[in-house]
């Protein structure tokens, strides 16, 4: 059975803050992404979150595998580490011209598990990948990249030109619509927000948002399209959180001073 991309509907994707939400936000957007523990008591505190509090989630996120801690410093996991890549390339997706092309994935391996089939599933999806029909996944060839070696265990990838017209065949796949009102929902949600709680949510959200962005070629998107516009709201406000909590929001290792 066929199943269109899900994007976030209700409330654009808000979710309650959390001790641990703020701190992976602040860790991944900071360059290197680790932070003494005197930094991040100073962070937290504009959100609300005191230090006991702070300690407590700090505990339970190094036993569930989300941060490493060296010393008093604490730092992402490497499965954290790579939920930083899939936000960095969602901010700055790397395209190429289109010319017509698709990229097809065909699952071919059988007597997979539950666990095994939504791995290879939410793998596909975060490809930017959509399911046709089961098995069957395809996108237009319009990302520069090339699908990670490892598909080949489980399918068979290979460049395809349907013959149904591609506006009809991504109206099939994914819910511009949907998506696109709740891009402009989080827009507006943001240019209320003024409070720093208020504003990491809503951009937490943005981010899960932009993560379900297909990034689709311009001639096929409709009118209006919110995606860039969302992108850069994103990264000014990625600026403005490092700016104002001494975060380098660069590349070159910056991190706040302790207090």
């Amino acid at each position: 059975m066929r199943t269109k991309v899900t994007v976030e509907a209700g409330e654009a994707g808000l979710r309650p803050l959390s001790a641990r939400s703020v701190v992976l936000s602040l860790l991944l957007g900071a360059h290197p992404p680790e932070l003494p523990v005197r930094d991040l008591v100073v962070l937290v505190e504009p959100f609300g979150i005191g230090g006991s509090t702070l300690r407590a989630a700090l505990s339970r996120m190094v036993a569930a595998g989300d941060l490493r801690r060296t010393d008093a410093v604490y730092g992402l996991s490497d499965r954290l580490l790579a939920r930083r890549r899939r936000q960095d390339e969602a901010l700055h997706p790397r395209t190429r011209a289109w010319d017509g092309d698709w990229e097809m994935v065909v699952i071919t391996a059988t007597g997979r598990g539950p666990a095994e089939r939504a791995d290879l599933r939410g793998r596909l999806t975060a490809l930017r990948l959509a399911e046709l029909r089961e098995g069957v996944w395809l996108r237009p060839a319009n990302l520069d990249r090339t699908l990670p070696h490892g598909l080949r265990e489980v399918a068979v990838t290979c460049v395809a030109r349907p013959d149904e017209p591609a506006h009809d065949l991504v109206a099939r796949l994914w819910p511009l619509d949907a998506w696109a009102a709740g891009a402009r929902s989080l827009l507006t949600r943001a240019s209320g927000a003024h409070h720093p709680a208020d504003r990491l949510t809503v951009y937490a959200a943005a981010v899960r948002h932009l993560l379900a962005d297909p990034v689709l070629p311009p001639a096929l998107l409709p009118p209006g399209w919110p995606g860039d516009t969302l992108r850069r709201a994103y990264a000014e406000y990625r600026q403005e959180l490092a700016a104002s909590s001494g975060l380098d929001d660069g590349r070159d290792g910056g991190r706040p001073s302790g207090p």
